[in-house]
Formats: C-alpha cells, structure tokens, sequence
C-alpha cells in the first residue's frame, strides 16, 4: 500500500511537470528505491545525494581556488524497510580541501544541522549491513557516516527554508556548507514517495 501510494504521488508530480513545460527538480534528485537481496531489505533514498558547497562567508577565503582545492558535503536520508520494520537513517560525506580538514564526522557532536533558526547536533549511528548501499562516497579522501534520523526530523527538514551542514575541523574551526539545490523540494518529494507526508 505504501509503495502503490508513494508511485502514485510520482506519477502525478510528473504529470505536472509535463503539463508545466519542465520541472524544477532534476530527475537525479528523485527518488529510487531498491531491493538488497543479500537481507531481503528494501531501501529508499535520493538518486543521488545533495550536494553542500562552502557558505559565501567561507567560499570568500577561498577565491582563486580551484574546485579541487575547495572542500564539499553530499546528504542523503535513507529508510531501509526489512519486514514492514522501518528505520531511518542520514548518510553524510564530507571532503576536505586543501585549505580545511574535518574532524572525524563520526565523533558527537562535530557534524551539526542549522534548520532555519535552529540548531541539531547529529549523533552517529551504525547503518544496516547491506549488500549494496543507498549512496557511494564522491571523493576517495573524503569521509562517510550514517547519523540518526527520524520521520519528524525529516519533515522538519523538508519544511526549513534554511538548512546547513556544519561540520568542525581538527583544528576547531567550523565549516558551513550550504545545498546547491532547493533542499525543500527534494526532501518533500522524497517523504511524498515514502508515504510519509502525514503528521
């Protein structure tokens, strides 16, 4: 029922778009789902994660860099159905420029969500050994963690006219990072196909 519903808000989303003349939202951003045979867990999440660049603030000290030389975040919620058992779970990557180093993303406290005027220390947490995963790392340097996440924090997240990444550094400093994308779209488009846009 849940997957039927979730495919039918697709299906009229894409109408609209047809009817629009385009849509705002990439086809890369929608949402996939797919089965790991290996533990018979069915698993949603983006196409492929949003991507974070450097708030203006930060980029400013970067200038004349190259994109190589300037660090990047990627997001991505993930729900991971085994049994009609649901969990949720945040996959964040985090690479370093030449200019910063992050801390370890996996320690308490060094990755934090700002939704709107509102800040969420993220807390760590150990994903689903799957056969397969719901995103791959952009950059081999760069660092992955899974983080706690729950329906209301998603739609908390999807309803955030703001929302940043930031991530401490080994030496102190914290890098924000802000999505390329309208995060809002994408999340609600997400939570649409996940039946889960109910309160």
């Amino acid at each position: 029922m849940r997957i039927a519903f979730g495919s039918w808000i697709l299906l009229g989303l894409a109408g609209a778009c047809v009817l629009q003349g385009g849509c705002a939202l990439q086809s890369a951003m929608k949402p996939v789902e797919y089965l790991d045979e290996s533990t018979a867990t069915t698993v949603g999440a983006l196409a492929e994660p949003i991507e974070f660049v450097p708030s203006e603030a930060t980029a400013a000290a970067a200038r004349g860099m190259t994109r190589k030389h300037i660090s990047f975040a990627y997001l991505g919620p993930v729900e991971w159905d085994k049994a009609g058992q649901y969990n949720y779970g945040l996959w964040i990557h985090v690479a370093a420029g030449s200019n910063w180093t992050p801390a370890d993303i996996r320690s308490p406290g060094d990755v934090t969500l700002v939704l709107d005027e509102e800040t969420r220390a993220l807390e760590p947490m150990d994903a689903p050994q799957l056969g397969t995963t719901a995103y791959h790392p952009v950059a081999s340097w760069g660092q992955t963690a899974y983080f706690e996440l729950t329906v209301d924090m998603l739609r908390r997240m999807a309803a955030s006219r703001k929302l940043d990444l930031d991530v401490r550094g080994t030496d102190g400093r914290t890098m924000s990072f802000v999505p390329e994308s309208d995060t809002r779209a994408v999340l609600s488009l997400f939570l649409s196909a996940r039946a889960l846009t109910g309160g």
